[in-house]
């Protein structure tokens, strides 16, 4: 019988919420020859196998070091499963932001560069028969125009005026047109983006954590009950709305302690959470972040707002199980008023019922399983040239 090698996967260019870094870990456990390279080192302390270049290293250095680890793409992988809607190249309309306070001529030169080189390294990949694999996890897809015009709630209408553009929003487009052409497989972590994704997107949920690390403690139970609140961005998880109910309940005389976690790595905020007994995540976008799925896994009712609208692209026993207290902004202060209200038995019930859920849903050794049998079922079908 003939002795077939694994196949080599190669997660890249970054690591959002530790998504790369932890599929690597697992598929590397089922047998994958599998590596994780950001080009820049991930934020809050995520796991990642290689970074290619520190935050302070020369702009020259990173850009060697990309094309450097494209030639390895080329030559030693079989399957390129790139992450947060980007390829090695640079992205066309970020690219000259990161460097701000440069010259108009040197910001002109690297946009051009971006705009000359952006998505020609998938292309050159799909003609030397690599499986392309795009994960989309949020606003690499989402785009401002759509959300104002399509949501009540979304941080398209928090947000500064920069952060979504009409110009991000055309190129995200374009981008999306652009890998729907040449990528074998995409997938998306949260169900809002699968309308402004390709046909045939696959739902998947996110597999960011080992369970072995993030055990079931349950709610602290506090005599005081402790409600966190970790925002990477205030506005985009709307953490106005989140002071004011917390104001609000304070007011009326409510008991309970509120702690914001922010400037933390993700170990120095752990223990934070273990002392938790309640955790409010994000009231705008529509769906829960990597954040939650921690939380969850220690056991700890989680409140967030989940746009039904888009739970039908969810597996039905997925939504049937989803034990997350929903709450929008206009609900969000009855919604913590209620949870605090619980007894701490009821709280604890419910924080099984979440790590139960992650378990099942969460579990990075079935999603990885599930994407070894992905990257096997690809790399066998006739290879398509772009």
């Amino acid at each position: 019988m003939e002795n077939r090698r694994p196949l080599s996967v190669l997660h890249c260019p970054c690591d959002v919420g530790g998504q790369s870094g932890t599929l690597a870990k697992f598929e590397r456990a089922l047998g994958l020859d599998s590596w994780s390279v950001a080009l820049t080192a991930p934020g809050l302390g995520m796991p990642i196998d290689e970074v290619i270049a520190d935050k302070g290293d020369n702009r020259f250095l990173l850009e060697i070091g990309r094309w450097s680890l494209l030639a390895r793409a080329a030559l030693n992988y079989d399957v390129l499963h790139f992450n947060f809607g980007r390829s090695i190249a640079p992205l066309d309309h970020r690219a000259a932001d990161r460097y701000a306070g440069a010259s108009a001529m040197k910001r002109w030169a690297v946009g051009r560069y971006a705009q000359l080189t952006w998505f020609k390294d998938v292309a050159l990949l799909k003609r030397l028969g690599k499986t392309i694999v795009m994960t989309y996890q949020g606003d690499d897809a989402r785009q401002g125009d759509y959300c104002r015009k399509m949501f009540r709630y979304s941080p398209a209408m928090e947000v500064n005026s920069g952060y979504y553009t009409a110009i991000s929003d055309a190129s995200k487009r374009k981008a999306i047109d652009t890998i729907g052409r040449l990528a074998d497989r995409i997938y998306a972590l949260n169900p809002d983006l699968l309308a402004v994704l390709p046909p045939g997107t696959e739902f998947l949920p996110y597999a960011n954590l080992d369970f072995l690390e993030w055990p079931m403690i349950g709610p602290a139970g506090n005599d005081v009950p402790l409600v966190l609140h970790a925002p990477t961005s205030r506005e985009f998880k709307g953490t106005k709305y989140i002071l004011d109910a917390v104001a609000k309940l304070k007011q009326e005389g409510v008991k309970f302690q509120f702690q914001l976690i922010e400037d933390m790595t993700r170990d120095q905020a752990h223990a934070h959470y273990e002392r938790a007994d309640l955790l409010i995540d994000q009231v705008l976008a529509g769906w829960y972040g990597g954040l939650a799925v921690e939380l969850m896994a220690l056991g700890k009712p989680v409140i967030c707002y989940l746009r039904y609208e888009d739970l039908h692209c969810l597996p039905p026993a997925m939504q049937a199980q989803l034990p997350i207290l929903n709450a929008n902004p206009d609900s969000l202060a009855n919604v913590l008023r209620r949870a605090l209200a619980m007894s701490p038995a009821d709280r604890a019930s419910l924080g099984q019922d979440c790590r139960r859920y992650v378990e099942r849903w969460h579990d990075p050794m079935k999603i990885a399983a599930r994407l070894k049998n992905d990257y096997q079922e690809l790399h066998s079908l006739p290879r398509r040239t772009p």
